[in-house]
């Protein structure tokens, strides 16, 4: 039975949006992995447009860090929890075991994959709805200059930028544990040097790690720095 609150009419199209690929032998086309990659980009959109009637006055780097605080990990999988979907998740055994229902970055990945469920089903008016709807006391706090402080992205492009005029990249190092059990190693690239690696259960909780990996590197060297200079003095 699907939760009230969500506007899908397809049994078939929720239960896969639910599905981890720990649950189906077919974890390409019978996991919600592909409902999440497209339910992301949606989310995305509707966010950013958002932001963009709703604040005129707010420029480039401040919308980008307002939509990263609303659409990371934390405040998806809270909302995911708020709607119950934790109950309707498809595990397998182990993943269960090891806590899958309650994982953050699974929670937040099936939110995306409903969200991606809605808009294929009734198109993007429905599914902006929804959206907002779920997500508006995250919008109402970066409108109110709440920033998440734990979007260490945001935060290192923002360093960056403002020091070398460098744009920070990230690659996935490697890939540890079976199919349904994975942990993402991610490094941070500036002109292809590594600053910062990090670990994580999805690839967004990785590069989050990497990035308040660098940013206490950067840290440790304005430090230093001081301290060589008060000692020249």
């Amino acid at each position: 039975m699907i939760p009230k609150p969500i506007p899908l009419r397809s049994e078939a199209m929720f239960e896969l949006a639910m599905r981890h690929r720990s649950a189906t032998s077919e974890p390409i086309s019978e996991s919600y992995e592909r409902l999440e990659f497209f339910g992301d980009s949606v989310l995305g959109l509707i966010i950013a447009q958002y932001l963009y009637e709703h604040h005129p006055e707010w420029d480039q780097g401040l919308l980008s860090k307002a939509k990263s605080s609303v659409v990371q990990e934390g405040p998806l999988a809270e909302t995911a929890l708020r709607l119950g979907l934790d109950a309707f998740l498809g595990l397998s055994a182990s993943e269960e075991a090891t806590g899958g229902r309650k994982r953050p970055s699974i929670l937040a990945d099936v939110l995306e994959a409903v969200i991606g469920a809605i808009y294929l089903e009734s198109g993007l008016e429905t599914a902006r709805w929804f959206v907002l709807e779920q997500l508006h006391p995250y919008l109402m706090l970066v409108s109110a200059g709440d920033v998440n402080p734990n979007d260490f992205k945001s935060k290192l492009q923002e360093v960056a930028q403002a020091t070398w005029k460098r744009t920070p990249v990230y690659r996935v190092a490697s890939e540890l544990g079976v199919a349904h059990n994975r942990q993402f190693v991610v490094q941070v690239l500036f002109d292809n040097e590594v600053m910062g690696e990090g670990k994580g259960r999805s690839k967004k909780e990785a590069e989050q790690s990497a990035a308040q990996d660098a940013l206490e590197v950067i840290e440790r060297a304005r430090r230093a720095r001081e301290i060589a200079l008060d000692e020249f003095e």
